[in-house]
């Protein structure tokens, strides 16, 4: 994308956009990604190692209690119920993305979320002093309104204070502390460690430390700029924040784009989700977040995840040894996010994005047919071990991290929290549906229950290649032309340019620079 005839300044700006990687952004995203992302993955597969011993404490409570053992329909619905309950309590802290970032800002939203976590660490801990199963699913309700909260505001929070040829590898960060939080829980979960008899109250309460280290820390770290100038106000706060943040003083080009971004944004005012779905400009930056979404989660990665031991076992893995498996498919999971971390402002957005995908969809239908001859063909069981590997290889480089940074870098600063807000909705409903459905599903399609998974991967490739643009090295405000251009809108602030025009004697017409954007 080109700019000409814009003034030598916004050439400046632009390489002053440019940021290095300081010591202090850094621990910025390492401890608002282990505070907050790590504990989302940890609370995705912690119940999955100690579950035949949590179910135990059910009955056993159960029994003491009433005097008669639990029927097993009561003790699968509890299950289910502990299980589920963790993404519909992400669904609700999704829904509250919005007034919590506009009103308490990024930061403050992260320290007021520990308290839920901290919360439900501490019951959860205390679950079988108390003789009491109904406070561990109370408990994934409260983790689950922390893990909504988190994993929109971290994106959302690192994004911002990033600059441009960084924000790629930063937006990537919580996925890979979740990615992380999912590998230490198997690790943990490990019948030799805590997923036993007496250790699994305190793998369940293990959540809360990265909770606690984020409240004392995080405090010490600046706020984002763009909230403190674009919503508060306050440009003193914010270019104080954006100094330490980029560890020179001469940061007047950023705060000029902030500016330039805020009068676009003037005659919208700041959106609601009703404003956002019925507003023209935004139209196709919102269809984009719902399908990425619906992708991500409706390919069946936490189908993978949930029932991976399940998958092995019918794979032909000793019972004895699908936890070391598990444990090793984490950490493919955690080493290619790693190198998504690296790879994604070298090959962009859109390539890790159809890539991913591209994986995911051959790995489900090359599954899909492993699963059904592993019977009759002895080598298919670990053909099928390969395509979960393979599945878990493309999820981790383009389908799980990318549409929560596209999110940041499709919408400017009034419409993000709100987009955040749909986004993060539609992520845990499908996360939801999946975990409700996909036993289901099992019972009633068995192996080719992975084939729907391929199709719902196949047409989010298509979707991205026709629509999504690559969003590399730009500015906020340079892909939010390229998006007007696909919605067929006009920008505020180019129209406020376009209008610039004032007469001189003589009865001619002299116009200011202006900038022309070429595709």
């Amino acid at each position: 994308m080109k700019l000409k005839g814009e003034k030598q300044e916004s050439s400046d700006c632009n390489e002053g956009s440019k940021g290095k990687m300081t010591l202090l952004l850094a621990l910025v995203a390492l401890i608002s990604g282990f505070g907050s992302s790590f504990q989302y993955g940890y609370n995705v597969s912690v119940i999955n190692s100690p579950a035949p011993y949590m179910q135990d404490f059910y009955n056993r409570t159960y029994f003491n209690r009433t005097g008669v053992p639990m029927d097993s329909g009561f003790q699968t619905l509890l299950w289910s119920l502990t299980v589920s309950m963790y993404p519909l309590g992400g669904l609700f802290g999704s829904l509250i993305v919005w007034p919590m970032v506009n009103n308490c800002g990024r930061k403050g939203t992260l320290l007021i979320n520990n308290l839920f976590s901290i919360t439900a660490a501490i019951l959860m801990g205390t679950s079988e002093i108390a003789k009491t199963f109904e406070v561990i699913i109370i408990s994934r309700v409260i983790m689950g309104i922390y893990a909504g909260l988190a994993s929109n505001v971290v994106p959302m929070f690192l994004g911002e204070i990033s600059p441009k040829n960084l924000r790629g590898a930063m937006g990537i960060v919580p996925q890979l502390f979740i990615a992380i939080g999912i590998l230490v829980a198997q690790i943990f979960g490990l019948s030799s460690i805590l997923g036993n008899v007496k250790g699994w109250p305190v793998l369940l309460g293990l959540t809360g430390i990265p909770s606690l280290i984020q409240l004392l820390i995080l405090p010490f770290f600046p706020e984002s700029p763009r909230y403190l100038l674009l919503q508060k106000g306050n440009e003193e706060q914010a270019r104080q924040a954006l100094q330490r943040l980029r560890g020179w003083d001469d940061v007047d080009d950023e705060i000029e784009e902030m500016r330039q971004e805020d009068r676009s944004e003037k005659e919208e005012g700041h959106f609601t989700v009703l404003s956002l779905c019925t507003f023209r400009g935004l139209r196709w930056q919102l269809i984009s977040i719902i399908v990425m979404m619906m992708g991500q989660q409706l390919s069946g990665v936490n189908a993978v995840f949930y029932y991976a031991d399940r998958i092995f076992q019918s794979a032909g893995v000793d019972a004895n040894n699908v936890q070391y498996v598990t444990v090793s498919i984490g950490a493919i999971n955690v080493v290619m996010t790693l190198l998504a971390v690296f790879i994604v402002e070298s090959l962009g957005r859109r390539i890790l994005l159809l890539a991913g995908f591209g994986l995911c969809c051959v790995s489900c239908a090359v599954l899909t047919l492993a699963l059904n001859l592993q019977t009759t063909v002895s080598w298919m069981s670990y053909l099928s071990i390969v395509c979960v590997i393979v599945y878990i290889i493309g999820h981790a480089i383009g389908a799980s991290p990318v549409p929560f940074l596209l999110i940041t870098e499709m919408f400017l600063q009034s419409s993000r929290p709100a987009a955040f807000m749909v986004g993060g909705s539609v992520h845990w409903i499908c996360n939801f549906t999946v975990g409700l459905v996909f036993l289901y599903m099992e019972a009633g399609l068995g192996a080719y229950s992975f084939l729907i998974f391929c199709a719902v991967c196949l047409t989010t490739i298509v979707y991205i290649f026709i629509i999504v643009p690559e969003t590399k090295n730009k500015t906020f405000m340079e892909i939010n032309r390229i998006m007007a251009k696909r919605n067929k809108v006009e920008i505020q602030g180019d129209k406020e340019e376009l209008k610039d025009f004032h007469a001189v004697p003589g009865g001619q017409t002299e116009k200011k620079e202006f900038a022309s954007i070429e595709l």
